[in-house]
């Protein structure tokens, strides 16, 4: 009867300590399947702080949440990149220590672990990357601002559209990448064409018959997309 105690008591102590050793992601206490429930928004933006909706999440679905690589739909290596809870959960964030979150880790990896892969053609700036490590390095909240000023009048493209684009598209249309269907935003003569045939505007605005840009994310603000259509409206000036 001991010795039979005693297996059973070894045996136990194995399936506690096997499952002690597994890897579980870190969740938000807040956690809730939709994301759009525990977004924090301030109504005014701080320039010290990095914002998710704002200024992380057009990262990563510019530049990784892309079909084939990390989207919602078969996302590589299990990692999804597509909205707040999987970001944080699938990336391994460690809130507050972003060297030790793989998602940020792997940005500065080399040969076939790099992050986005060389034969993607996507590189992140040093400002995508230090926007990255902010947002963790602050605790890696879900949060979003409203800009609390929106001139759409006076509207330039080298002030205003072209950051827009940089942000929320160049990661897909922009060159040597192109994985955004072979179109190329990179120039003002690129973006110029595309606005004039009405496929800029239908896309931001997800009308019928376009494809809703930016994809597998929300749509663009109504003041960034104000600002895009008043700029066609006056005629696509490249100022």
């Amino acid at each position: 009867m001991r010795r039979i105690f005693s297996a059973s008591v070894l045996v136990a102590l194995v399936l506690i300590l096997a499952n002690s050793c597994k890897h579980e992601p870190w969740v938000p206490s807040n956690f809730n399947p939709n994301p759009e429930d525990t977004t924090v928004t301030s109504s005014s933006c701080d320039p010290d702080t990095v914002y998710f909706v704002n200024d992380v999440l057009p990262i990563f679905a510019s530049s990784c949440a892309m079909s084939g690589c990390h989207s919602a739909v078969n996302p590589q290596d299990g990692v999804n990149l597509t909205d707040y809870f999987h970001i944080l959960s699938t990336g391994d964030v460690e809130p507050g220590n972003p060297n030790g979150s793989k998602v940020y880790e792997v940005l500065f990896e080399t040969g076939n672990d790099m992050m986005p892969p060389a034969s993607s053609g996507i590189t992140l700036t040093a400002d995508q990357r230090e926007t990255i490590y902010t947002w963790i390095l602050q605790g890696a909240a879900n949060n979003a601002c409203e800009e609390a000023l929106c001139d759409t009048v006076n509207v330039s493209y080298t002030s205003d559209i072209h950051p827009i684009l940089d942000l929320h598209c160049l990661g897909c249309h922009s060159y040597p990448a192109f994985s955004g269907g072979g179109i190329p935003l990179d120039s003002y003569a690129d973006v110029a064409g595309y606005a004039a045939s009405g496929a800029l505007i239908g896309a931001i605005t997800h009308q019928p018959g376009y494809t809703a840009m930016p994809v597998g994310t929300a749509m663009l603000s109504d003041c960034k997309i104000a600002t895009i259509r008043n700029w066609i409206t006056e005629g696509t000036l490249d100022n």
